[in-house]
C-alpha cells in the first residue's frame, strides 16, 4: 500500500510505501528532509508527527528518547507507517541539487596519519563525475548489503579524487580490511553523496567548526572550499582530541592559520599524558568555544564527531550561550557498533 505524507511548514508531499521509511520514501521523492547516519543513531532526522501514526525500527535511544517519542517526535530515518501521515520537519534547501548515484573507485593511497587514523584517497572513473556539496558523506558499499558511511574530507574538485579519514575500530567489518588486507588499487564502491550537513552559503555570519576526533574531516573540506571560493566570512577551528597525536592534521590547520586572516585554529587535548609536552588548550572542546565565545548570538556552528560531543555542544551554545537554535548543523559520527542494520 501507499500513503500521503505532507510536511509541514513547506507544505511538499511525498508517498511512502509500507515498508519504507519515511525518510527513505522522501529522498527517493527529491523532497530533502535533514537526516544524518540514517540508522537512528544521531538524532539530525528528528521531527515531529502532526497527525497519524509512526511505528519505528531498531534505533538508539540517545536519538529518541521515550519522552521525545511520548510527545508525537520521531525518527524519520527508522520510522514507517501504515496510513497518511502529516510531520513538521525542516526541508533543507540544496541538498538534492546533485544527484545520488553509484559508481566504483580506485584506491590510490593509503596513508596512516595516526596510530589508529588513515587517510584513505580514491579515484573516481574518469567518465563519472560526483558533484557534492562539502561536508556530505559517501556509503562504502561491502558484502551482504551492508554499508558503511564515511564523510568526504577533500573540497568538491572537477575530476579530483575523495579522501576519507577512517579510525580503526578493531573488529569492524571495514575497518579491519583497510588496516589489514587493503592495498592501494583495489576497487570500492560507494553511493553518494548523502547528508544535510553543508555549508551554508546564503550566510555571512562568522563560521565556528566544532571538531573532535575524525569529525575533522568533512570540516576539512568546508575550509578548503570556503578557500577555494574566496569567502570572506571569519572562520575559527575548535579540534578536540585525546591527545596530541590525535591531531592528526595539526600542522595543516596551522599553516591555515597563518596564511589566512580570516582563519583561527584552537586545538584542545583532553587526555594528554606527561611525555606529550603539551601546552595548548585542555578540557572538553566545545567548553573552550564557551569560554572563548559566550555569546554566539551573530555565529553559525558547524560541529562533526562523537555523539555525545554534539549533543553537549547544541544544548550548552543554544541555552548558555544564545547561539540560535537554527544555526547548529551538526553530524554526529557514529561506529560500528552503534549500527543497527
Amino acid at each position: 500500500m501507499t500513503f500521503q505524507v505532507t510536511v509541514q511548514p513547506s507544505g511538499q508531499q511525498f508517498s511512502c510505501e509500507a515498508d519504507e521509511t519515511v525518510l527513505a520514501a522522501a529522498i527517493r521523492a527529491g523532497v530533502s528532509l535533514p537526516y544524518g547516519c540514517k540508522n537512528g543513531a544521531c538524532g539530525s532526522c528528528k521531527g515531529k508527527v502532526v497527525s497519524g501514526s509512526v511505528q519505528h525500527k531498531a534505533h538508539q535511544e540517545r536519538a529518541l528518547t521515550p519522552d521525545e517519542a511520548a510527545a508525537g517526535y520521531s525518527l524519520f530515518c527508522c520510522a514507517t507507517t501504515g496510513g497518511d501521515l502529516v510531520i513538521e520537519a525542516r526541508v533543507v534547501a540544496g541538498s538534492s541539487d546533485y544527484p545520488i548515484k553509484k559508481m566504483p573507485s580506485r584506491v590510490t593511497t593509503i596513508e596512516k596519519v595516526a596510530p589508529d587514523v588513515v587517510v584513505l584517497t580514491l579515484q573516481l572513473p574518469a567518465s563519472e563525475r560526483l558533484n557534492y556539496r562539502a561536508g556530505q558523506y559517501i556509503e562504502i558499499m561491502l558484502r551482504d548489503n551492508k554499508r558503511r558511511s564515511y564523510s568526504m574530507a577533500s573540497a568538491p574538485v572537477e575530476g579530483g579524487p575523495v579522501s576519507l579519514h577512517i579510525r580503526h575500530m578493531p573488529g569492524g567489518l571495514f575497518t579491519d580490511q583497510v588496516f589489514g588486507s587493503m592495498k592501494e588499487r583495489d576497487i570500492l564502491r560507494f553511493e553518494g553523496p548523502m547528508g544535510t550537513f553543508f555549508l551554508r552559503e546564503d550566510s555571512d555570519k562568522p563560521v565556528v567548526l566544532l571538531a573532535s576526533g575524525t569529525g575533522f574531516a568533512p570540516l576539512k573540506a568546508i575550509v578548503e572550499h570556503m578557500i577555494n571560493e574566496k569567502s570572506p566570512r571569519p572562520i575559527t577551528l575548535y579540534w578536540g582530541a585525546r591527545r596530541p597525536h590525535d591531531l592528526y592534521m595539526d600542522a595543516l590547520c596551522r599553516q591555515w592559520a597563518a596564511d589566512l586572516p580570516q582563519f583561527s585554529y584552537v586545538p584542545v587535548v583532553s587526555n594528554a599524558l606527561e611525555e606529550d609536552q603539551w601546552q595548548g588548550r585542555t578540557g572538553f572542546v566545545h567548553q573552550a568555544v564557551m569560554a572563548d565565545l559566550p555569546d554566539m548570538a551573530a555565529y553559525q556552528v558547524y560541529a562533526c564527531g562523537a555523539p555525545v560531543v554534539v549533543e553537549s555542544a547544541n544544548r550548552d551554545f543554544v541555552s548558555l550561550c544564545n547561539l540560535p537554535a537554527q544555526e547548529f548543523y551538526a553530524d554526529a559520527f557514529t561506529s560500528e557498533a552503534d549500527l543497527t542494520k
